[in-house]
């Protein structure tokens, strides 16, 4: 069986973090991006060579889908040089940040940032990739639970989630006849540093545990394996789907 490489965008910290090592406990080689942190980097790279699977990092600014491009460039480049192709088996489009304002409040400028940052770049991104992805390769898009219910002042980021489950039906119908599937990830509550770390304060997370059937937040490590699970043999028959990791939040 030949060697598995993910390409994971945002993968030095947070869901991103749990999802490249799920993968490398798979025995899967990983390539990620991270913006600006190169010491969180250096680290998920050390644990994942650490459990026997290679992984390097380059950087990728998801607000301008001009990086994105150069990122897939640089990962094909180095594959190339590494093992003679360029080409790898799982791209999972998962950097990204959150905006909390209420629709009469958010202004262009923000607007535009959740765009770039969770729309314009993924598409962009992911059309710079599909060259190299192989055959009976996977996509998973990063969605969110908001994309299905709605909280006040997510308007804008929840908006390019919604518009992230299209394009992946989209990539679903386009690739099929090269074997790819493309699933979305819509994580629930997460406490991670994401928008501002809120989901770890108590009296938010005691909010968010009442109104989730299994009662509590979410970890990073409840979102990982369900990339692993999509990237395994055992999914080759999901494809075009809509994955909600969220305890059961509002159901």
């Amino acid at each position: 069986m030949s060697q598995k490489t993910a390409i994971i965008t945002g993968g030095s910290r947070g869901l991103g973090r749990d999802m490249a090592l799920n993968l490398a406990k798979d025995g899967v080689d990983i390539i990620f991006s991270y913006n600006t942190n190169t010491t969180k980097a250096n680290e998920v790279i050390s644990e994942i060579e650490a459990l026997g699977q290679k992984a390097v990092a380059f950087p990728f600014n998801a607000n301008d889908y001009k990086s994105g491009q150069a990122f897939i460039e640089q990962a094909t480049n180095y594959l190339k040089e590494e093992t003679g192709s360029p080409n790898f088996d799982f791209l999972v489009n998962n950097a990204g940040t959150g905006t909390f304002n209420r629709v009469a409040d958010t202004t262009e400028e923000q607007f535009d940032e959740m765009m770039n940052v969770h729309l314009k770049s993924v598409y962009f991104l992911t059309q710079a990739a599909l060259p190299y992805i192989n055959t009976g390769g996977r996509i998973i898009n990063i969605s969110s639970g908001l994309a299905r219910f709605s909280l006040p002042g997510m308007s804008s980021y929840a908006i390019m989630k919604g518009a992230i489950e299209v394009f992946t039906r989209y990539l679903a119908k386009e690739l099929g006849e090269r074997k790819i599937t493309a699933n979305v990830i819509a994580p629930g509550a997460i406490a991670t540093d994401f928008a501002g770390g809120s989901n770890k304060d108590a009296e938010k997370a005691a909010i968010i545990s009442s109104i989730t059937a299994l009662g509590r937040v979410g970890e990073p490590e409840d979102v990982g394996g369900t990339v692993a699970f999509l990237c395994s043999d055992r999914a080759g028959w999901i494809n075009g789907q809509r994955i909600e990791v969220s305890g059961g939040m509002l159901v």
